[in-house]
């Protein structure tokens, strides 16, 4: 990892607010995520499961996390297992964590080596009566090959059947939602390294520029900063490209008169950052394309205030999605005969804003919670408001990441070039 050491008592409080919502003699575990492959002797590079890594800090493959508080033995309330390092190990990958730098790591006395567990699970299965299981239960997920969660669930089941087993996602889901201080800070670094790659190419851009050029300025200024690099696959969509929400060729030349669309974000610490500017391919935008802009982003700023504590998110994106009726019948995009004929389950504004406002944000892009309880103080938010114009060879989306405070939203990417003449002026220099 390139990130700076995390504190420890990050990891040591989101454990303490795990052990909160477990049943008396609750046992808990949590593997890490698979390596996984790609042709030949090749590998994709591993991205530690964010459940472990939200209770450990432990940032390597092969770990097992195991939260035991009412063990009788004080040692085994908390216990990693690791992969011990070998000479071949060292030579070849690098040396892993020992126990002691585990311990500064996580704030867990008790490591034990990988090829231990299934001895000392037996030892901790005699005294519990509940298991919780770790399993991907984000509403958008989409899996398609077996976990190294799933096949140990499979196994514990059939290894130990008459043990209550229970789920760690929804207090995962519940307690990954409000973000400590620690994490805050994590993301607005995330943040800070966005806007220094924004801000770097906003000099560079100008008609004839690759869409991939501009990638490798941001994917550099993020590297050279310590992050692992994209939060996500970016987005840079000049023309009609920024029309398709999912774009990521980002292999076109740049136009002039054309508008770019980039949606990305850094990666710092394992945390997230998401961030969507249009900018003039030429660096002055036309009178049409700046009132589109404009449109989208009076919608962005009056939907930034409603990310407060209390709010519903389904009734926050009904309310959203009245305000991007009005600006498009500005627009004339759609009419209130539009308007009086929709129907229910598609709104006439979905033609040209299909995608919904806001999302949480944290570990993943596209992080847990709740969609069912009121937004509360310390939870995170994209906002994103669009405007699709096919026709026109224009797409509009503002995008910033918003911290829920009891004193209002935090927008976190607040001093981010947002205002079109801002835009236009940095573009000049």
């Amino acid at each position: 990892m390139k990130y700076e050491k995390i504190d420890s008592q990050l990891f040591v409080r989101n454990r303490t607010r795990f052990c909160k919502e477990l049943k008396a003699k609750s046992l808990a575990i949590f593997n890490s995520n698979d390596i996984m492959p790609t042709n030949a002797d090749g590998t994709m590079e591993f991205r530690q499961n964010n459940d472990i890594f939200h209770l450990s800090g432990v940032d390597q493959e092969e770990s097992i996390l195991v939260i035991f508080p009412d063990s009788f033995h004080a040692k085994h309330k908390e216990i990693l297992f690791l992969k011990e390092t070998n000479e071949h190990i060292a030579v070849w990958e690098g040396a892993k964590l020992d126990k002691e730098q585990a311990f500064e790591t996580a704030g867990i006395k008790t490591v034990y080596w990988i090829d231990q567990f299934e001895a000392v699970l037996k030892t901790l299965m005699s005294e519990a009566e509940y298991v919780y299981l770790n399993s991907n239960e984000h509403l958008r997920a989409n899996i398609e090959v077996e976990t190294r969660d799933a096949r140990f669930g499979k196994w514990i089941r059939e290894t130990y059947p008459i043990h209550e087993y229970e789920r760690s996602a929804p207090i995962m889901h519940n307690i990954r939602a409000i973000k400590d201080a620690v994490e805050i800070e994590l993301i607005q670094k995330a943040c800070d390294l966005t806007e220094s790659a924004l801000r770097k190419i906003l000099k560079t851009i100008k008609p004839g520029v690759m869409e991939y050029e501009i990638e490798a300025d941001i994917i550099h200024e993020f590297v050279r900063n310590r992050s692992r690099g994209f939060a996500y696959t970016p987005i840079i969509a000049s023309g009609e490209s920024a029309c398709v929400l999912h774009y990521i060729d980002n292999n076109q030349a740049c136009k002039d008169g054309d508008v770019i669309l980039m949606d990305f974000g850094a990666e710092y610490g394992n945390y997230a950052s998401d961030m969507t500017r249009c900018i003039p391919v030429n660096g002055k935008f036309t009178p049409r394309q700046k009132e589109v802009y404009n449109a989208v982003l009076r919608v962005m700023k009056a939907a930034t205030k409603m990310l407060v504590p209390g709010n519903y998110l389904h009734e926050y994106h009904i309310e959203v999605g009245k305000l991007m009726e009005k600006e498009l019948v500005g627009l004339g995009l759609i009419s209130q005969e539009d308007i009086d004929n929709q129907k229910p389950e598609w709104p006439a504004y979905k033609k040209y804003f299909m995608h919904g406002t806001s999302h949480y944000l944290g570990l993943d892009v596209h992080d847990v919670g709740s969609w069912t309880t009121p937004i509360e103080a310390g939870m995170v938010f994209t906002c994103e408001p669009g405007i699709y114009i096919p026709e026109e060879n224009l797409g509009i989306r503002l995008e910033n990441d918003v911290l829920v405070t009891e004193n209002g939203p935090n927008d976190l990417m607040k001093n981010i070039p947002l205002e079109a003449d801002e835009i236009e002026a940095l573009m000049a220099e």
